[in-house]
């Protein structure tokens, strides 16, 4: 038998999928089982499964026919009288704690208890599990379906081994990675619905951030010519979201290269610093206003899953190929082309390669940092090309002393360490 931390784990991922079907199948008007009654029968069935293992498969049949008679008596009932409430959740939760009355003897004390008390929270909190699933909306539905997609069914059924050239294609880990950009990116789409659509402009930029800087400063720039006045407010979202997009960029290669953020921290940091300062002085220049978030697209997209995996793959293979071939400093070549329109796949990427140690940590900072400056200038032009003369006067300072500082640090960063350290 699996050990403790490995059942929890089951009993988890078993509740879990029972209410997203449940979900699904409540959102779809069934009247016979939703969002609690699935994870009640999920729950029956790992039960059923783990008591199997000391008592026989018998267990398991007679589990799997209780549960087929409780819904066959649930749809007689819903027949003879339209009018009867018929549910089948008390009539699951009493075949579900007969396997945990079972399951104390058969399994750990502790597993026993949190099955238990789990199933009573979930017998409790009826309203409150009911108001959630009718607050969601359809593209809300959709993110959860689709971040389950991605995230339960593909991750685990991918082979974890390189493959081809280099072999910098690994199937698991590069879509592990498409599921921490979407975890991200989701957790900004449910920080701005849980707190409305109508929001200031530093909450505006730090969810932009988190969602997409790029994306924000399309939005935010078209909209500055529908709405006359808003180039201040605008500006202060895109300068905003561009800086949590180099602490996400941070944060990101923190979390893959661990052991080399000494080395990479500190530059990196310094620039992080100086965006902040000056978005703060936009903030304070700027005569405080609330204007309505763009509608964010949906983080948890297969498509755009897959064209990240793809630019991915990509980007690592041309790194390590230009790294091979043509030496270090070729690689800065692409990183500025793969920075304009996204900063997360050269960080990764580089990154990654930083962690194998088949680049060194002061070539790898600075292939993020030019990546950063090379979106810089995209988003930039995209004001240009979509906001008003406004609009891009108020963010010149802003992306204007970014560059030139980017710049410097990427030139004499080595020159100003030195005299740091002698200081």
């Amino acid at each position: 038998m699996a050990d403790t931390p490995m059942l929890f784990l089951h009993a988890g991922v078993a509740a879990g999928l029972g209410m997203l079907v449940g979900l699904q199948r409540e959102r779809a008007g069934s009247e016979l089982a939703g969002i609690r009654t699935f994870p009640l029968i999920s729950l029956t069935g790992f039960v059923c499964a783990i008591l199997g293992q000391h008592f026989g498969g018998w267990v398991v049949a007679a589990g799997f026919i209780a549960v087929a008679a409780l819904v066959l008596t649930g749809n007689l009932l819903r027949m003879r009288d339209p009018q009867t409430d018929s549910g089948i959740t008390t009539e699951t939760a009493c075949v579900l704690m007969f396997g945990v009355g079972a399951l104390l003897v058969a399994a750990p004390l502790s597993l026993g208890v949190a099955v238990g008390a789990g199933t009573a929270a979930l017998l409790h909190f009826k309203s409150q599990l009911h108001g959630i699933s009718g607050k969601l909306s359809d593209k809300d539905a959709k993110l959860i379906m689709q971040f389950a997609l991605i995230a339960l069914v593909i991750l685990p059924a991918l082979p974890n081994r390189a493959f081809g050239p280099f072999e910098v294609f690994n199937p698991y880990k590069t879509w592990w990675l498409v599921v921490l950009i979407a975890s991200i990116s989701a957790m900004g789409y449910v920080a701005l619905k849980l707190l409305g659509a109508r929001v200031g402009s530093i909450l505006g930029g730090l969810l932009g951030g988190l969602i997409s800087s790029t994306a924000t400063t399309a939005s935010f720039a078209r909209r500055t010519k529908e709405s006359p006045g808003a180039d201040g407010v605008a500006a202060v979202v895109i300068a905003i979201a561009s800086t949590v997009s180099l602490a996400r960029v941070l944060t990101l290669a923190a979390f893959i290269a661990p052991a080399s953020l000494r080395e990479m921290g500190p530059p990196l940091g310094v620039m992080l610093a100086l965006m902040a300062l000056i978005s703060i002085g936009m903030i304070i220049f700027t005569r405080s206003s609330k204007q309505e978030m763009p509608e964010p697209g949906n983080p948890a997209e297969l498509g755009s899953a897959l064209i990240f995996a793809g630019l991915f793959v990509v980007i690592s293979f041309a790194v390590t190929a230009t790294e091979h071939y043509f030496g270090n400093e070729a690689l800065y070549v692409v990183a500025a082309v793969s920075g304009l329109t996204d900063m997360d796949a050269i960080t990764l990427s580089t990154a990654g390669l930083v962690q194998k140690q088949t680049l060194d940590v002061d070539t790898g900072w600075r292939l993020i940092l030019l990546a950063m400056l090379a979106n810089i200038v995209f988003k930039f032009a995209t004001m240009l090309g979509l906001g008003t003369r406004g609009l891009w006067v108020r963010s010149l300072p802003y992306f204007g002393i970014t560059l030139i500082a980017g710049v410097g640090v990427l030139l004499g960063w080595n020159r100003i360490s030195a005299l740091v350290g002698q200081g």
